[in-house]
């Protein structure tokens, strides 16, 4: 029979105490069971681009692309079934366990999965909590920064018919009053809270992520993008200090009080509202908040056709900037490249998501962006997205002949070529310059966009990342200060980067220090953090990290490392290979 093997989300439910429930009434739970199934647990999975393996009576087995698509859908089904179990007694409520693991499994040719992944995930939903999630330490590490709810390390659990011992995670989700004892007290280490930051001088606001109010889940797509725009278009205003996508959407699908998200983010206002698409209407609502004060600036709701959604967009920022910070800068609000097709945009839309749910490294998206540039060839920001998922997948593959790396350079000037007011164009532009070694362009790309759009965090990021590899420590820590502000809530890549920074300006104690934050620990930082102990002299430590980073990255060499690493500063280089050296990376 043949066989596929590749690494795969699993994960793996059961109703507690089936048997129970089937004994006192079979009929009737299997009923309940079949109407979960179709109306809540299948829609939430196909939503989160999940594939049913099989089902074993009471059991599911589930497997996903993407370890952050499990974690999120199996939250949404135990909250879910949290409302559905109100008022219904203690006997006769069903109640999931789910355990979620990310590793090795084998693929028979009827898809059917097995091996090690499906079994550590099948052990996990075993010790799990009624009305919990169990994640092992490989998946944890993935999604450890866009988790939104209570985290509890339960330490090192040998698990049943499992050789060495897992590392277990768990989410407190969806837990009823009386669904049994939490883990002991002393296993527990929740998450500590970010501290309250300082009001910006400017105006400040936070888009939350619109509420699809559509009957199709799918349309989710769109809705996030509806947001993902009007945060662009605040961005671009000067007047305002607005907060980046990634931080906005760390509050999606969750339930907290407004006041609260502004202390967390450090801003006064806050924009959230829905959106509705049904065939060629859409229907937005809106209101925009003064969180201290707790009351509504205005509140309006904006049922157009579908082919006017991008005049309904304006309006909605028009209102904002002319209530935040005066007619003047509503007046001088530049309008933006449209897309001529709706179908464009729409594809442009579907892109972004799978960009940003794949762990194909763009992959995927690519298609999706060069079918809407084929309906609309002036479309920049199709241009732009493309050039990032072609710039991520050669660099993905790690090889420099890849046809992708001359393409994502065509696609990033073709997109500065056809928008050169459009910020993000040129920064996509300098990141892959900064690849090339063509550092004084880079940065010449980046000054331009951050003058166009000063609230781009990962523009701010990225032009610190540039500084680094020009051996201009304190610069980079600059900008990366300024992106953590606009970004408090940020991708992991962020505190790679500032440990980084941190090394290149000699703070050698605080780039290891950053570099062990949970957010990027355990990834490609590693390899610096590695050396940057060997040359502490903490050679123990480096000598771990390496060996660790090498048992998951066996083909790992110096001299291929070099080669990816854009360095000006040949002295700086040169000092990471040392550290490398003296950690045991081979040649």
């Amino acid at each position: 029979m043949r066989e596929t093997r590749k690494i795969a989300a699993i994960l793996v439910s059961d109703v507690v105490g089936y048997s129970r429930l089937a004994g006192a009434d079979e009929d009737r739970i299997l009923a309940r069971l079949r109407a979960l199934r179709s109306d809540l647990i299948d829609p939430t999975i196909a939503v989160h681009r999940g594939r049913v393996v099989k089902r074993t009576g009471d059991g599911s087995l589930v497997e996903f692309s993407s370890v952050v698509e499990a974690v999120r859908c199996a939250p949404e089904v135990q909250n879910a079934m949290l409302e559905r179990n109100a008022g219904v007694p203690d006997g006769r409520r069903i109640e999931f366990r789910i355990g979620i693991h990310l590793g090795d499994v084998v693929q028979e040719r009827d898809g059917d999965l097995m091996g090690d992944g499906v079994n550590i995930a099948a052990r996990l939903e075993g010790i799990c909590e009624p009305g919990n999630v169990c994640l092992s330490e490989q998946a944890y590490w993935q999604v450890k920064s866009r988790l939104d709810t209570a985290i509890y390390d339960r330490g090192a659990v040998q698990l049943k018919n499992i050789a060495d011992p897992v590392r277990v995670y768990s989410l407190q989700v969806g837990i009823p009053a009386k669904a049994g004892p939490a883990p002991p007290a002393e296993a527990l280490v929740p998450e500590k809270p970010s501290p309250q930051l300082a009001l910006p001088i400017k105006p400040s606001i936070v888009v939350l992520p619109f509420v699809n109010m559509s009957a199709d889940a799918e349309q989710a797509y769109f809705v996030d993008g509806l947001t993902e725009d009007l945060i662009t278009d605040l961005s671009k205003v000067p007047e305002l200090f607005v907060i980046a996508r990634n931080s906005s959407f760390a509050y999606k699908g969750r339930s907290v009080d407004t006041r609260q998200i502004a202390r967390e983010l450090g801003v006064k206002y806050v924009l959230e509202g829905s959106a509705r698409r049904v065939a060629d209407r859409v229907r937005i609502n809106a209101q925009l908040i003064d969180a201290p004060a707790g009351g509504h600036i205005w509140a309006d709701r904006f049922d157009r056709d579908l082919a006017d959604i991008f005049a309904a967009q304006d309006e909605v920022v028009g209102k904002i900037v002319e209530g935040l910070a005066g007619k003047l800068a509503a007046a001088n609000l530049k309008e933006r490249y449209r897309p001529t097709s709706l179908g464009a945009y729409d594809l442009y839309l579907r892109g972004r998501a799978e960009w940003s749910h794949s762990t194909e490294a763009g992959v995927a998206a690519i298609p999706l962006f060069e079918r809407a540039i084929a309906l609309d060839p002036n479309f920049a920001d199709a241009y732009r997205w493309l050039a990032i998922s072609q710039c991520e997948a050669w660099v993905f593959r790690n090889h420099p002949m890849n046809p992708l790396r001359q393409q994502s350079m065509a696609s990033a000037r073709k997109a500065v070529e056809l928008d050169p007011e459009n910020s993000g164009t040129h920064w996509v532009l300098a990141f892959i310059l900064l690849l090339e070694r063509q550092w004084d362009e880079s940065a010449k790309e980046y000054e331009i966009s951050l003058r166009l759009n000063p609230n781009d965090a990962d523009a701010w990021a990225n032009f610190g990342d540039l500084k680094t590899y020009e051996g201009r420590g304190v610069e980079a820590i600059a900008c990366l200060e300024k992106a953590l502000r606009l970004n408090p809530r940020p991708p992991s890549w962020y505190f790679w980067l500032l440990g980084e920074a941190q090394s290149a300006a000699d703070k050698y104690e605080e780039a290891v220090k950053t570099l062990r934050n949970d957010a990027t620990y355990r990834t490609e930082s590693r390899v610096k953090l590695a050396s940057i102990l060997a040359g502490l002299g903490r050679l123990e430590e480096a000598r771990e990290e390496a060996s660790l980073y090498l048992a998951t990255n066996p083909h790992f060499k110096i001299s291929h490392w070099v080669e990816s690493q854009p360095y000006r500063d040949l002295a700086l280089r040169d000092r990471y290979i040392e550290g490398l050296r003296k950690a045991g990376f081979p040649e």
